[in-house]
């Protein structure tokens, strides 16, 4: 799944660690999800959204394809 988390929390000056203690997360988990190596949790995706006054879907983009086998 794409995404423009890298992008929101550039905007907002806020680094990884930063919104990694914000979401009680890892640094690590952050990182992964800007790189597209992890998908979050839909809690999580919540937590992410809420934490920049956004919709999930402003930020974490779903393509069909994503899911096709």
């Amino acid at each position: 799944m794409k995404n423009r988390l890298e992008e929101v929390r550039k905007e907002k000056g806020i680094t990884q660690e930063e919104l990694a203690r914000a979401l009680e997360v890892s640094r690590q988990t952050v990182g992964s999800l800007e790189n597209g190596r992890y998908n979050p949790s839909i809690i999580l995706a919540f937590k992410i959204a809420s934490y920049f006054n956004l919709k999930i879907e402003e930020i974490f983009i779903y393509e069909e394809k994503d899911y096709e086998k």
